[in-house]
């Protein structure tokens, strides 16, 4: 159970950071919360963090980086990477739209403001809506829907993140002005990595 908790605490984290920019809440969280640190070694030792006002690293360091990550000279969707003709799929036929669905999870664009569903975020966020069911099944000793829904997850990190996400995270990381999102970029890639290796031994079992 405190393995699924971990497990979906650093889905809901990555999401994060992943999908928008940071605002001051995140930002304390991150610097305020050692275990949190301790995945950004960079950062952690980066004197900004702590020389820098919180108004000044977000306007002038974080923010502008994920700009030019995410917006002017990468693109983190999915679709992108899959379909012959680089285009992003932000219709119905998307193939990650099904998948959520099916496990009721709504994208909310206005507030994502992505302009489709495999949004690398949005997929990151789904991960840890599966994980959070499956600490639900766990607390009810829902042995069944435990297994289910690893397979889910199993399913989804094979035939989508670790499809596509490895190529946008390591062009992530190259292209990274700030520590927060070069060491997010090796933390993000580096995680759906080993948690695929853990749902492999867990459904082995």
């Amino acid at each position: 159970m405190q393995q699924t908790q971990a497990r979906a605490n650093i889905y809901a984290l990555l999401s994060r950071i992943l999908l928008q920019e940071l605002d001051m809440k995140t930002l304390k969280t991150i610097k305020d919360d050692e275990n949190i640190l301790d995945f950004f070694p960079t950062l952690k030792e980066w004197k900004q963090l702590t020389e820098v006002d919180d108004a000044k690293l977000l306007n002038e360091y974080f923010n502008p980086d994920f700009v030019n990550l995410s917006i002017l000279h990468l693109i983190p969707y999915e679709t992108f990477y899959t379909r012959d003709d680089q285009m992003v799929e932000t219709g119905g036929a998307n193939p990650v739209t099904d998948i959520y669905s099916a496990y009721n999870f709504m994208v909310d664009f206005e507030a994502s403001r992505t302009v489709s569903a495999d949004h690398i975020g949005v997929e990151f966020e789904f991960m840890h809506h599966l994980a959070q069911a499956e600490l639900k099944a766990l607390e009810e000793n829902d042995a069944e829907a435990v297994k289910e829904l690893q397979i889910v997850e199993h399913e989804f990190l094979n035939k989508h993140l670790i499809n596509w996400a490895p190529m946008y995270l390591i062009n992530m990381k190259y292209e990274a002005r700030t520590p927060l999102y070069y060491d997010g970029a090796e933390m993000a890639l580096e995680f759906i990595l080993s948690d695929n290796e853990y749902l492999t031994e867990a459904l082995a079992k």
